[in-house]
């Protein structure tokens, strides 16, 4: 008996909204009615602190780790069903029936749920976002670079010198196309020279990444 069950969970773990849940704990404002209007890490951070900023990070890389870990563990390590959750764990993200479809970016959470698949691209990912960071000091830009080359690291890391299952393949690359549809309006402002780079918020302008 398959587990179709797993879908359903791995898309209500996806669309929990850790950023938008933090801050109003703390006391803060809705976070999709501040800064960038975004409810992931970046703009938590911009609004309530790197801690909440951090700690919506690991929540959200979190439940995207625990939606394809679960299904690992459920079918005994089936790639087929692993990656069939990590696709829904960010389709729940990116669009929460919780807050009306209109969720985050889905970039923690895209890395999030290949974790358990391929973590070597994982940390590939990873200082990509942070060189590209470092040099350009746009977020937006870090985050792009590093989901356009996930495809490519897991082709290539998955099972060295063996190309993936298609599904691997297919899902990864789904993935990415949904977070850089996600990113189009910043992708826009780079291309127009209008996108906020970091710290540019301490003079008082609307973060935008």
């Amino acid at each position: 008996m398959n587990p179709y069950w797993l879908i359903g969970v791995a898309y209500l773990l996806g669309s929990i909204p850790f950023g938008l849940l933090i801050v109003k704990a703390r006391g803060g404002p809705d976070v999709r009615a501040a800064g960038s209007g975004n409810i992931g890490a970046a703009n938590v951070a911009r609004i309530a602190g790197a801690l909440p900023g951090g700690l919506t990070l690991v929540l959200d890389a979190g439940k995207g780790y625990l939606a394809v870990w679960l299904a690992e563990r459920v079918t005994g390590g089936s790639v087929r069903w692993m990656m069939m959750a990590a696709v829904v764990a960010v389709i729940g993200h990116v669009f929460p029936v919780w807050l009306g479809f209109r969720g985050g970016k889905g970039v923690a959470t895209g890395l999030g749920v290949f974790l358990p698949i391929c973590p070597e691209a994982v940390a590939l990912a990873a200082v990509l976002w942070v060189l590209v960071v470092a040099f350009w000091r746009y977020s937006s830009l870090g985050s792009i670079a590093a989901t356009a080359a996930l495809p490519v690291f897991v082709y290539f890391l998955y099972a060295p010198r063996h190309a993936p299952p298609t599904y691997v393949t297919e899902g990864t690359i789904l993935i990415s196309l949904l977070v850089l549809w996600k990113h189009r309006s910043n992708m826009q402002r780079l291309i127009a020279g209008k996108e906020s780079r970091l710290m540019a918020n301490r003079n008082g302008s609307r973060p935008k990444n």
